[in-house]
């Protein structure tokens, strides 16, 4: 199992679901109330060429950001899933302190706020595009425990507003994936 096994695997969740979106969905709401599937999309999408740069201490670019539905949104996702793939496993990437707008960590932590932002991501394109969500059940397990470790309560408020939403009861039939999109707010 290599460090980055997690993260490969997030990506790899997110990415069946992407090839199953289609120009049609796009304008379609999402469980991120203040997001449709074009918007969610593009955070996907550009959130593993962020998580890449982040790494290697880059500078985001400058100007408006692409809107990635328009092109092979998938291709772009391979890209920045295999740039931060490599940013990740790349000599000391563990132990190197990363500065975010939320605050500086190190390596081996951002790389499971990646791997959670992108699988939750996936769970949502999935609820909003109409594929299943029972998304890599040990995946989202492992997901669920380390976000009970790192998410405060500080960083939870109305859509919007805050990054996640409030603790969601998922129903006793509820899926890993679902559990832990219902632990990052969303209505499961």
């Amino acid at each position: 199992m290599s460090s980055t096994d997690n993260l490969e695997r997030a990506f790899a969740s997110t990415r069946s679901v992407l090839t199953n979106v289609t120009p049609a969905q796009l304008d379609a709401s999402t469980p991120c109330a203040s997001w449709d599937v074009r918007t969610l999309l593009n955070h996907v999408v550009g959130g593993t060429h962020h998580f890449a740069r982040s790494m290697r201490g880059e500078a985001a670019p400058g100007g408006e950001a692409p809107d990635f539905a328009a092109g092979d949104f998938v291709a772009v996702f391979d890209d920045g899933a295999a740039q931060a793939v490599a940013a990740f496993a790349a000599p000391g990437a563990a132990e190197q302190m990363v500065t975010l707008p939320f605050g500086t960590l190190p390596g081996a932590a951002f790389m499971s706020i990646a791997a959670t932002d992108s699988f939750a991501h996936g769970w949502d394109l999935a609820r909003a595009t109409g594929q299943s969500s029972d998304l890599d059940p040990k995946l989202a397990a492992l997901l669920l425990e380390n976000a009970k470790g790192f998410l405060p309560d500080a960083l939870r408020g109305p859509d919007g507003t805050a990054p996640f939403g409030p603790r969601a009861d998922a129903p006793a039939s509820a899926t890993a994936a679902d559990e832990l999109a219902a632990f990052l707010g969303r209505d499961v």
